[in-house]
């Protein structure tokens, strides 16, 4: 089957290129996938913009669009077993991970299928009774959505549901090593309803395929997710034509623990927000900052448990993390892993390959964890997305914030305390655009996600995911028009 899909139909790269998708657990190939290139990408702009310009998708009500977003998470639901098998596949991660990605997906489009009818515009008093003055919200038109390969479903959702409701119309290009659920999402979206051209997926590299859509006067908007040397290529190329933008682009997260916490259920979660899914995660809490007075034993605790994480088959039930998603992003977790003990942070967990044979063809790295560490170190500043945790110490409130504060990034971070007050005064000192109060990871698709700082620029999910993809229009309509007679009395 061919895995492009421009203007309603399944079709070949115009090329005849392809690519192999590889597994990481034993780098088998799953599937051959068709490899676009500039041309199929225009290809599927004009598409996209005929459908935006000229087709009856204009005229679709909001409560169709709502109707199409509900079947739409029904479908998911319907294959959620085969979808989650697919993301563990690709990706590595565990088959519980994958099945709970589908079910977040799903309460996406749910909720951007009730927020398609939810906002039909609001009235201005004009302060003139013969005037009619109105906002309205229309979609921002042709939209680009480039999405990651850490959470390839999850990511191009967050975008796809949000740019449907809105009534845009768009192209897809997940990352080329991870593209097999983004594939079945079109798919669905196809048998779901969705107009010829409305919906368009190329698959193919950055170069040239992302710098197409970004550089395309065609394109309306572009929303990406990925790192941030990318994120500001994109934010530069898309100032030629003065499109929109919207970048998720990763970042550096805190997770800070004071003496007072709930000391099982904060090394629980510590261990949580690091390993993760090898800590491929653009949130994950990869700096850790303990009180001084709990930090000799917490570290202990940590590292022991750290040393007992399963790596395995992601479709194996025992397993517990799965491996990096390629032999050139492990390497990468090697080089940064090399960088810290250069710098001079403690090791102690992980800093190696397992032995295991039965792990030998994956591209796994084991668990580690750096104590001694300190805000100018590379190993702390740097996003290493992967499985390697830095240990910093504070001894007061001011300091722990202080440290938190401390990076170019602003995504995320936690704070855990058994102290309310606070517990709530970290949380608002923190300039990090989702911070987490004795928990980890968790969000929800009424609440917006994104970054201050180098994390990004917009948000997705919420209200403000949909307004994104929203262009607002003021419509001043005066019901009884008289001569003003301001010239040639």
């Amino acid at each position: 089957m061919s895995t492009l899909f421009i203007d309603g139909r399944w079709t070949s790269a115009s090329a005849g290129a392809t690519q192999e998708v590889v597994n990481p657990y034993d780098q088998s190939v799953i599937r051959t996938v068709d490899e676009g290139d500039s041309a199929d990408a225009n290809a599927a702009i004009r598409a996209a913009r005929v459908a935006f310009d000229d087709s009856q998708w204009g005229e679709w009500t909001a409560r169709r669009r709502s109707r199409l977003l509900h079947r739409i998470a029904e479908l998911l639901q319907r294959d959620r077993a085969e979808i989650a098998r697919l993301e563990t596949l690709d990706t590595g991660k565990t088959l519980v991970e994958s099945g709970i990605d589908v079910d977040d997906v799903t309460a996406v489009f749910e909720y951007y299928a009730a927020q398609a009818e939810s906002d039909p515009g609001r009235l201005v008093d004009a302060g003139n009774p013969a005037v009619r003055s109105r906002v309205v919200y229309e979609p921002v038109g042709v939209c680009a959505l480039i999405a990651p390969w850490n959470y390839p479903l999850l990511q191009m959702s967050w975008k796809v549901a949000p740019a449907l409701a809105a009534g845009n119309t768009m192209v897809l290009k997940p990352s080329e090593i991870t593209p097999l659920t983004t594939i079945k999402l079109v798919e669905l979206l196809e048998e779901a309803g969705t107009p010829p051209g409305v919906v368009n997926l190329v698959l193919g590299p950055g170069d040239p395929v992302g710098s197409t859509l970004v550089e395309s006067p065609q394109v309306d908007l572009v929303s990406f997710t990925g790192g941030l040397e990318t994120g500001r290529s994109i934010m530069s190329a898309a100032a030629g034509t003065v499109k929109r933008v919207a970048l998720e682009l990763g970042g550096k997260n805190p997770n800070i623990v004071f003496a007072d916490a709930d000391f099982e259920s904060a090394i629980d979660y510590a261990l949580i927000a690091v390993f993760f899914h090898a800590g491929q995660v653009c949130s994950a809490g990869t700096r850790l900052v303990v009180e001084n007075s709990l930090h000799e034993r917490f570290v202990a605790e940590l590292v022991k448990r750290a040393e007992r994480i399963k790596l395995g088959n992601g479709l194996d039930s025992d397993t517990e993390s799965g491996p990096l998603v390629s032999a050139e992003h492990r390497a990468k977790v090697e080089r940064y892993v090399q960088i810290g003990i250069e710098e001079g942070a403690r090791l102690l967990a992980g800093g190696r390959r397992p032995e295991e044979p039965a792990l030998s063809q994956g591209f796994f790295y084991l668990p580690t964890v750096f104590d001694e560490c300190r805000s100018d170190m590379r190993v702390v500043q740097e996003e290493t997305f992967g499985p390697i945790m830095t240990v910093e110490r504070f001894s007061s409130v001011e300091e722990a914030v202080r440290i938190g504060n401390d990076t170019t990034y602003g995504l995320a971070g936690a704070v855990w305390t058994s102290d309310t007050r606070k517990a709530e005064y970290v949380a608002r000192k923190l300039r990090h655009g989702t911070v987490w109060i004795n928990d980890f990871g968790p969000y929800l698709p009424q609440a917006e996600w994104g970054g201050f700082k180098r994390s990004g620029v917009g948000r997705e999910l919420g209200h403000a995911g949909l307004a994104e993809y929203q262009e607002a229009k003021h419509i001043y309509e005066n019901t009884a028009p008289e001569p003003q007679r301001w010239f040639a009395r």
